[in-house]
């Protein structure tokens, strides 16, 4: 039974280890190096706090990250955090409920960051600078 429990959790970690996953950016300024030491050099410094990174890969305390524009290096874990926010993939429209037929608030132009609260099954609460209210979760990219 031992042996047992022992392969399945080796299998198990194998198998999620590969999962790719969202995590933001903890600062306003965020260094991503060509490899996982602080020995690499700078490839793109990052300038914006809470911006939504796909993790790709790890080594020891570093984790190779992809943003929305496809750009990739790795950054170390200090600079991670799991708060949700995301980017806008389209022009929308920002709603005061759940629900095309609510009333409009504003225009969410395409790459603004939102700062997410909570999602509920297409639609997800955001806030992105004086406005908060609801878009789409099909129109985002990013830690939902």
């Amino acid at each position: 039974m031992l042996k047992f429990i022992i392969i399945f959790y080796f299998i198990s970690l194998s198998l999620f280890a590969n999962e790719e996953y969202f995590l933001t950016l903890r600062n306003d300024k965020v260094n991503l190096r060509l490899g996982p030491s602080f020995d690499y050099p700078i490839k793109i410094i990052y300038k914006k706090k809470y911006l939504p990174v796909i993790i790709k890969d790890r080594s020891d305390n570093f984790r190779k990250i992809q943003d929305h524009e496809n750009n990739s290096g790795w950054i170390h874990i200090s600079q991670l955090s799991k708060k949700k926010s995301g980017i806008a993939i389209q022009d929308k429209i920002l709603y005061k409920k759940p629900t095309i037929y609510s009333k409009p608030l504003a225009n969410i132009k395409t790459g603004r960051l939102l700062l997410i609260s909570k999602c509920k099954l297409d639609w997800c609460k955001i806030k992105t600078g004086k406005y908060s209210g609801w878009v789409k979760k099909e129109n985002l990219w990013g830690r939902l």
